[in-house]
């Protein structure tokens, strides 16, 4: 059995009951976080997880709301574990240069706190390890597999499909429907999708506004791609705009036209139980 708690189901526009995007992934006793937005580390403790108990950090791709408080999470892992054990890090390309920089913007804090605090003697460690579309590996007893996605001009970008004890779980981060999404989902106990609605979207002013409408997938779009690749929950996430709970219905009933599955949608710390189904 698997959780996943939808630790941040923001967007880049601030808001102030949703942390930017991430998930929490409890497999027993192994605590995996896929992205960290704007206050992960404050939601990883309402989720009853801390920096200190992650076995991994999976980044799906560079777009700062996604990784902006990763630093939080590198310092917060350093202090709570002494050391003890690096935090792992897993990405696409580029992520170990980002990783770099952020412990370079760090230096001062780091030498404080070494320079007052007796059992530092060093700074944050961390593994880095830079991911193909392909590359499959293990983090404690979850099976974790990448693949491509497309996020264009965003690149490169992955997703990820995580296995435990038969269940499977798709978190595929930012993305337009393509072969890798369909290649991590199918047949997933669950698929959690970030997802916009298209036709609020389309009302907004502002070129920006509608430039976004070219590179993420619509809730319209997420439930074809489950329904095409049958998987047995859809889970929504990164919401654009932002619904109110009042709102969740209209989102779900646009999803039920095109996919027959449950369909997931709540506030940040919603929590869905993987198990596997045949």
């Amino acid at each position: 059995m698997m959780e996943i708690i939808l630790t941040g189901t923001g967007s880049p526009l601030p808001d102030p009951n949703r942390a930017g995007p991430s998930s929490l992934v409890k497999a027993d006793g192994t605590h995996i976080l896929v992205d960290a937005g704007r206050g992960v580390v404050m939601r990883l403790a309402a989720a009853g997880s801390d920096p200190a108990l992650l076995a991994g950090v999976l980044i799906t791709h560079l777009h700062s709301d996604h990784i902006c408080a990763l630093n939080d999470v590198i310092t917060t892992h350093w202090v709570r574990t002494r050391e003890i054990t690096p935090l792992k890090i897993f990405g696409p390309v580029g992520i170990a240069r980002f990783v770099e920089r952020q412990l370079h913007a760090l230096e001062d804090d780091i030498g404080y706190r070494v320079e007052h605090h007796d059992p530092l003697v060093r700074g944050p460690q961390v593994e880095v390890t830079e991911l193909q579309p392909g590359d499959e590996f293990r983090i404690g007893d979850v099976d974790i597999i990448t693949a491509a996605t497309q996020h264009a001009p965003v690149h490169p970008t992955i997703g990820f499909r995580l296995k435990h004890e038969g269940a499977v779980a798709a978190l595929v981060g930012d993305t337009i429907p393509c072969d890798g999404v369909d290649q991590l989902a199918a047949g997933a106990d669950v698929y959690v999708q970030t997802v916009l609605r298209k036709d609020i979207v389309e009302l907004l002013p502002g070129e920006m506004a509608q430039d976004i409408l070219e590179y993420h997938s619509g809730v319209v779009e997420a439930a074809q791609t489950a329904a095409r690749v049958g998987a047995k929950r859809l889970a929504l996430t990164h919401m654009v705009p932002a619904p109110t709970p009042e709102q969740y219905p209209e989102w779900i009933a646009r999803a039920a036209e095109h996919y027959d599955g449950e369909i997931v949608i709540g506030n940040d710390l919603t929590t869905i139980i993987v198990e596997h189904h045949n």
